[in-house]
């Protein structure tokens, strides 16, 4: 069963690409962009947003 490619953009760098299962790094367009994301990660360029009430929570956690 054949499934119909599209074209999609590199969440990293912006590039136009073909997005298909053959591709090891998808969604993004090659091995480089998926690494400097993993490095926005490591270096917490990124982040999720936690409501303020989760966050109270753990200030009363035991030391």
């Amino acid at each position: 069963m054949n499934t119909p490619a599209f074209q999609t953009k590199c969440p990293s760098c912006g590039k136009q690409h073909t997005y298909s299962t053959d591709n090891p790094s998808r969604p993004f367009c090659s091995e480089r962009c998926k690494l400097i994301d993993l490095g926005r990660w490591a270096n917490e360029e990124y982040a999720i947003p936690v409501p303020a009430s989760h966050a109270e929570d753990s200030d009363s956690l035991p030391d």
